[in-house]
């Protein structure tokens, strides 16, 4: 039964996982319009924005993605307590390090740090815009909230740059050892197509850490 429960919770950490890998594409996509020069960009970003919080369908896509995130930190903690329960025990020689990456020794570490970075974006971004907590939004020449103006202004904040880069690192690595692991998870077992899946996640994490971790810098330096 222990074993059932255990899997059944890893299935759940995984299902939900391989569904905010496809949240992070959409948000990466839509945060490479802050790229453009200030003038285009103010109003495709705003209107994009308006389009999401208005758009019914994408609403009920929105709390299944609020859903997802509590149910995967929830679930990957009791993972994690049930993997530390079974090992209660400090050997006085210990190889582990050989047989498997820094990064899934230490989920739990990386985990809680993309928790807090989370708690802290959806304060400046989510509960401003959606719960209009905080300082007022302005709205754009076409009547939009200003979201372009929240994500400028944070984004001139050289600590909060900073902040945000850097925690990208950690996504990153989550994202390598996660998105591997899951499919192994839900059954997928073939040799080579696993060994592919492991280069897929390798690019994968690499250009999600690297998209969100270099453009906050490109706006600063706008």
């Amino acid at each position: 039964m222990k074993v059932n429960t255990l899997f059944f919770r890893k299935s759940i950490v995984a299902a939900t996982g391989l569904f905010l890998c496809l949240f992070l594409i959409v948000h990466l996509s839509a945060n490479c319009l802050l790229l453009l020069p200030e003038q285009a960009a103010r109003g495709m970003y705003n209107a994009y924005s308006t389009w999401l919080r208005e758009n019914p369908l994408i609403k009920v896509v929105a709390y299944a993605l609020y859903l997802s995130i509590i149910v995967h930190v929830v679930y990957a903690l009791l993972v994690t307590i049930r993997n530390r329960k079974a090992k209660p025990v400090s050997y006085a020689v210990n190889h582990t390090e050989a047989n498997s990456s820094w990064a899934s020794q230490n989920m739990g570490l990386i985990g809680l740090s993309i928790l807090i970075f989370i708690v802290i974006h959806l304060a400046n971004f989510w509960a401003r815009i959606k719960l209009g907590l905080g300082a007022d939004v302005g709205v754009d020449a076409a009547g939009n909230k200003d979201v372009y103006e929240v994500t400028y202004a944070l984004f001139h904040n050289i600590y909060f740059v900073l902040f945000y880069s850097l925690l990208m690192i950690p996504l990153g690595l989550h994202l390598h050892h996660g998105l591997k692991s899951a499919f192994k998870t839900l059954g997928f077992y073939h040799k080579r197509g696993l060994e592919v899946l492991a280069r897929i996640s390798l690019i994968y994490a690499a250009v999600i850490a690297a998209g969100f971790g270099i453009i906050p810098f490109v706006v600063y330096f706008k």
